[in-house]
């Protein structure tokens, strides 16, 4: 039984593949589109859901990022609150009256001291936004307040001196509980110029609006969202003195690790980011409504998916009569392009001609129209491609009409030698010896690199050429180590440089003039050096050499050719160098990596 079922699940699905595969284009083309678009309907879906959960991550770690540049924010301004507290305890003035209190003044003297001091404390409150009042207690117990006139209490005077003793002349902040208010406390030690004695000459206390600074420091509470400030310590509310939060809510928020999530309180649902600050015992926390902050984006995933669905029931009906508008031209392309299918290749294109509207400007006439570009396209290419056939044959036959003449040319010079040996004529013997080596190194050019060996025999027999001209006017020297002999360098560097030293240097003048080749090891490469005691070059001159601006008088390779074809083999970081200086000679540096052998590095 098992066995018939699976025979009979197995004849059904080959012959629906049969009838679909068997079926016309409009057929096909209704399931195909029906399948794709509810394949795109389903992935769209799926897809919208990850980019939504995407959308919302981001929008946490936003208002977390947000969160954190205002503690930021406000910790910078506590920062500089802490300063302020510095500038007023160190202030010369202060320090000065504070001392003279230490000597037990008349009343008269003391009152005027503590109006120098108020003064001094109203200079500095009064230029601080952010100071609700500053109180300095000498070391007598004498009071004296600058700005709002509320008082600290003498019970709370009493906690907050030995908190500063503790500090030790570092700034210390308290939290007065009841108030909700931040305390900037700081011990007052004397100085005198650069000297320190540390005497303690009494304590400052500065009152901050910490309200003010939230407000001016947080740009991100919108709406009925808030911003808290709550002291780690105590898991109390420092800013705002009412929060949304619950003191019991505020302690559970503290101390969970999530830095951002969603959580149900006695006032609602609200979005919570939460940082910790590195300045003080604070942690901040943001409580947004979740409801007002997430409203659209839930009507906005409703509307997405209401218009998905309109799209593809629209996109169905449209199929199905783009489908029957395709497949019934098409049928009738087909069989016109049955009845060419026969024809051969020089009549198709006039075949196809007629069956273009020149009117028409339907898929189908483009297809047409496209059919008639491709025949006439094939055309172009079979003859172009029979024109360079001809052209490459024609090259071959060039190429081997050019093998001949170097020969011709190998052959005279060999007749020439034989007949200077046959008279005697050792020079002109040894000048076409040298010219048939120059010639055929120069013309084979199979290899792009050659042995430092071989370029150096070039450069031999051209300086041998050149000295039956100049005589003894010529002092060629060469400075190559044995070891450097196989290192491998372009065809052709060296000689056009001793042709140049020869060409600029030696035929100007009438002294003798000395050309040395030299070859030295660098950090990572070779330096070869081409040297003559010529008239030399001035700066100016060289960078215009380099860049161009100058036209030079020789007919050869010159030294952009030479830099040029350095760099096409080794790369941009290799090249040559111009060093000279005008009546010092001229020496031509070529820079390239030390190769060995065949291309290997060494």
């Amino acid at each position: 039984m098992i066995r018939k079922g699976g025979l009979k699940r197995e004849m059904y699905l080959r012959n629906n593949k049969s009838a679909y595969r068997n079926s016309g284009i409009f057929n096909k083309m209704i399931l195909l589109i029906s399948f794709l678009l509810l394949l795109s309907f389903l992935f769209s879906l799926i897809f919208l859901q990850y980019v939504y959960r995407i959308y919302d991550r981001q929008i946490y770690e936003k208002s977390s990022e947000v969160l954190g540049m205002s503690a930021v924010s406000i910790e910078s301004e506590l920062k500089e609150l802490e300063q302020l507290s510095f500038a007023v305890g160190s202030d010369e003035q202060i320090q000065d009256c504070l001392r003279k209190l230490l000597d037990h003044p008349t009343p008269y003297q003391r009152l005027v001291l503590h109006n120098k001091i108020i003064n001094r404390l109203v200079a500095f409150a009064g230029a601080e936004k952010y100071v609700y009042s500053m109180m300095l207690m000498d070391a007598n117990d004498g009071v004296m307040t600058a700005g709002n006139r509320e008082g600290v209490s003498q019970s709370l005077q009493d906690q907050l001196k030995p908190l500063a003793v503790e500090g030790g002349g570092s700034n210390v902040w308290y939290t007065q509980g009841s108030k909700n208010s931040l305390l900037a406390v700081r011990q007052i030690k004397s100085y005198t110029g650069s000297t320190f004695t540390l005497d303690h000459l009494g304590t400052l206390v500065i009152r901050i609006r910490v309200e003010r600074i939230v407000a001016d420091s947080t740009n991100m509470v919108s709406g009925d969202g808030q911003l808290i400030v709550v002291d780690t310590a105590s898991n109390r509310s420092i800013y705002p003195a009412e929060p949304l939060l619950t003191p019991l809510e505020l302690a559970v928020e503290v101390g969970r690790p999530e830095p951002y999530r969603t959580g149900s309180y006695a006032q609602g649902t609200y979005f919570i980011a939460k940082t910790e600050s590195s300045y003080m015992d604070w942690t901040y926390i943001n409580a947004t409504p979740f409801n007002e902050m997430f409203k659209q984006i839930t009507i906005l995933k409703r509307m997405v998916v209401i218009v998905f669905a309109c799209i593809l029931l629209l996109g169905l009906l449209l199929g199905y009569r783009l489908a029957r508008s395709i497949a019934r031209p098409i049928s009738k392309l087909t069989e016109k392009m049955r009845r060419i299918e026969k024809g051969d290749l020089d009549n198709l294109e006039e075949q196809s001609l007629g069956l273009v509207s020149r009117n028409a400007q339907d898929e189908v006439s483009q297809l047409n129209r496209t059919f008639k570009m491709m025949i006439r396209r094939i055309r172009e290419l079979i003859d172009e491609n029979y024109a360079k056939q001809l052209v490459i044959r024609e090259t071959e036959l060039k190429a081997l009409q050019a093998q001949i003449n170097p020969h011709f040319l190998y052959n005279t010079l060999e007749s020439i030698n034989w007949l200077a040996k046959v008279n005697k004529q050792e020079q002109i013997s040894e000048m076409v010896e040298a010219l048939g080596y120059l010639l055929r190194s120069s013309i084979g050019l199979k290899d792009p690199l050659i042995t430092l060996e071989k370029e150096l025999s070039i450069v031999r027999s051209y300086v041998t050429i050149q000295r039956t001209r100049f005589e003894e006017r010529l002092d060629f020297r060469m400075d190559i180590p044995a070891d450097l002999q196989d290192a491998l360098i372009p065809k052709l560097t060296l000689q056009p440089l001793v042709e140049n030293a020869i060409r600029y240097a030696l035929e100007p003048n009438i002294e003798p003039c000395t050309i040395t080749i030299s070859v030295s090891r660098t950090s990572n490469g070779l330096d070869l050096r081409v040297a003559d005691n010529g008239p030399g070059m001035t700066d100016q001159f060289i960078r215009d050499l380099q860049q161009g601006r100058i036209q030079t008088r020789g007919e050869g390779i010159g030294l952009a050719n030479i830099k040029e074809r350095v760099q096409l083999v080794f790369g941009g970081e290799w090249g040559t160098e111009i060093e000279s200086q005008p009546g010092m000679g001229t020496v031509i540096h070529v820079l390239i990596p030390y190769l060995k052998g065949e291309h290997g590095h060494v």
